[in-house]
């Protein structure tokens, strides 16, 4: 199966139990809205990998946003029909299936393009900046988080003891994010760098939130070869060392960028 296949599979699976498991997801969330200028300006936003709707949920709870137009967007259908069942009372939100890399939007129509941890699990970042270069108008601001390279790094350092496969994804530094958006057409670039450092009781409860946020494919990065039994037990046998208190820590480094066309 293709990545983005799975990708899709993954999330429209975690689509019932993604809310229960998502403190994450809203933490970055409200912190991403957190460097939102005053809504008041934006008439169409569109929210990409909308999930269940957190974001579009919270600014609906802003006055200044009674006129806005939403787009939700999202790969697995499940999500966007949990978003719809949540926010059901709203007509001003539009749902659309779809890969953020071909985006079915008409060009220079949005004002604001947010996203929350969803960037990276695009196949093309450039493609899809370039994708919401096409869709926002001159002016208009795209604002996102994402995770950062020492996401995880406990998990990876663990591996690292077991074999020499890469079993977690890799992510973006800030630099390399500049550099895309730059070469995308974007200026006025302004990136954030923030540490979340969750603890968990086990390396088993990590990994089953990883799964139930649809983030499954986080934790197979590009090894192709079967993981054995055995090697999970020893992997999991090197993370409990890293044990405080009883519980094992996870990292989670998130990007926050602002960026104007």
């Amino acid at each position: 199966m293709q990545i983005k296949a799975k990708i899709k599979q993954a999330f429209g699976n975690a689509s019932e139990s993604y809310d229960s498991v998502a403190r994450l997801q809203r933490n970055t969330g409200k912190m991403l809205l957190e460097n939102l200028p005053e809504m008041g300006r934006y008439g169409s936003v569109v929210d990409l990998g909308c999930g269940t709707g957190f974001l579009i949920e919270e600014l609906l709870r802003l006055s200044s946003c009674s006129g806005v137009q939403f787009h939700a967007v999202d790969i697995a259908l499940p999500m966007l029909i949990k978003a719809r069942n949540k926010l059901t009372r709203s007509s001003q939100i539009h749902y659309i299936g779809a890969d953020l890399e071909a985006l079915p939007l008409a060009g220079q129509t949005i004002d604001l393009a947010m996203s929350n941890l969803a960037f990276q699990w695009c196949g093309d970042l450039s493609k899809a900046f370039f994708e919401i270069k096409r869709i926002l108008k001159p002016g208009g601001r795209l604002l996102f988080s994402t995770f950062g390279p020492s996401t995880l790094k406990e998990l990876k350092q663990a591996w690292r003891v077991v074999d020499d496969y890469s079993h977690i994804n890799s992510f973006y530094s800030a630099l390399q994010l500049t550099d895309m958006l730059q070469s995308s057409g974007f200026s006025n670039i302004e990136l954030k760098t923030g540490v979340f450092i969750y603890h968990y009781e086990s390396v088993w409860d990590l990994m089953f939130e990883l799964k139930h946020l649809g983030a499954r494919t986080i934790i197979s990065g590009q090894n192709k070869h079967l993981t054995g039994k055995s090697k999970l037990q020893r992997m999991m046998g090197v993370y409990r060392k890293q044990e405080c208190d009883g519980a094992v820590p996870a990292t989670f480094e998130i990007i926050t960028v602002s960026a104007i066309l």
